[in-house]
């Protein structure tokens, strides 16, 4: 505890602008057969086999709210087939994202997390994440490794 303070003071010491910054470090990037039900915080680059909007609906009429609401926009979701060398998974995009879905485009995930819909796992990335259009991949996608196609049941286990 008395080195933490003493940095504390060091770093206070030294002006108004001199803050101590830690070091970014690199993002770790895996491949798509290395995902797992319930994890998060994953960096991936993929490219999009295909892409099929499955909802898209308009806003409610604001008028008939009591509240006023911020502006609505309409809710759109896609699912994606993404995937790389070593198998591929669908990923469900959502509002501004799908109009980055075109296929085969390569694109850059980061922060992804596995959402479980249906007993399957899906790809997604929320407001924390990111997805960003990458240089084309040299890369074929694996669909036989379909990682959605596997389906998966809780269970709970007992002491």
């Amino acid at each position: 505890m008395a080195t933490r303070s003493g940095n504390r003071q060091q770093a206070n010491s030294g002006g108004a602008n001199t803050a101590v910054k830690p070091a970014m470090r690199k993002p770790v990037f895996i491949k798509v057969d290395q995902l797992k039900p319930g994890t998060t915080g994953h960096n991936l680059t993929v490219k999009i086999v295909n892409a099929n909007t499955v909802l898209s609906k308009k806003p409610r009429n604001p008028s008939s709210l009591r509240v006023p609401a911020r502006p609505q926009q309409n809710t759109r979701i896609a699912e994606c087939l993404v995937g790389d060398e070593t198998g591929s998974i669908l990923l469900t995009a959502r509002n501004d994202q799908v109009n980055l879905m075109k296929p085969d485009t390569t694109i850059i995930l980061r922060n992804a997390k596995i959402d479980m819909f249906k007993g399957s796992m899906r790809l997604a990335v929320d407001k924390w994440g990111r997805i960003e259009v990458a240089e084309p991949a040299t890369f074929e996608v694996n669909e036989e490794n379909n990682l959605s196609l596997v389906e998966y049941e809780l269970v709970n286990a007992e002491e």
